[in-house]
């Protein structure tokens, strides 16, 4: 059974940064794609980010495109999310998930945007920007 923990949230101004780690265990993370999804307040989880696993093929929501950077390293099976620039709309709870097959039928490619197809969940870190 893979297990995940994400650490690395916490309370920055705006214009910030943060680097979120999800390490994980129990399994090579090398056949696994890494999405990193959000939860604000009143509001369901969005997918922001995804790695796949074969290619390595990189995904960003248009929210956090040019700001948030994912990366992965299979060796010490953790991956990675930093996050620049960081806006009051990017309060969250930020979750890190993997899936062996996590298949998004709507854009044909191995890093599905939806939770469901996630298998593997971790517990969440806060993150907050605030002035």
């Amino acid at each position: 059974q893979l297990q995940l923990v994400e650490s690395g949230g916490g309370s920055v101004q705006p214009g910030g940064s943060l680097r979120l780690t999800c390490e994980t265990s129990g399994y090579t993370l090398d056949y696994y794609a890494i999405g990193w999804f959000r939860q604000a307040p009143g509001k369901e989880r969005e997918a922001i980010s995804c790695i796949a696993s074969a290619d390595g093929s990189i995904y960003y929501a248009d929210s956090v495109k040019g700001r948030f950077a994912i990366s992965r390293d299979n060796d010490k099976n953790t991956a990675y999310l930093q996050m620049n620039d960081l806006k009051p709309e990017d309060t969250a709870v930020y979750y890190c998930a993997a899936d062996p097959f996590p298949w998004d039928t709507s854009r044909g490619v191995m890093c599905s945007e939806y939770t469901g197809d996630y298998e593997h969940w971790g517990q969440g870190t806060q993150v907050t920007v605030s002035s």
